[in-house]
């Protein structure tokens, strides 16, 4: 599953990143919850958590503190997912 995430930042700042499996399975560790609930529903914190991880995958500097990413966070949505299996 892969999720392309658009983050505006306070400053101004505007940046897509993708989720990649790793960052799929650090959400689950840290939430308790599986993947496949997502088609359920996605709250704020779980998108903040996505897009901090990716930075983090991407080399996109973040605070060390994921409490401070989401201070430094305007605005964020899903712009995109890529199919898992493309034809």
């Amino acid at each position: 599953m892969q999720l392309n995430l658009h983050v505006t930042t306070n400053d101004g700042d505007d940046y897509t990143v993708t989720t990649n499996l790793f960052v799929v399975v650090a959400w689950e560790r840290k939430y308790k919850r599986k993947a496949s609930e997502l088609s359920a529903g996605i709250g704020v914190e779980d998108l903040a958590f996505m897009a901090f991880e990716s930075c983090k995958q991407s080399g996109i500097t973040v605070p060390a503190v994921f409490d401070d990413y989401i201070k430094k966070l305007a605005a964020i949505e899903v712009v995109g997912q890529e199919p898992e299996n493309p034809s």
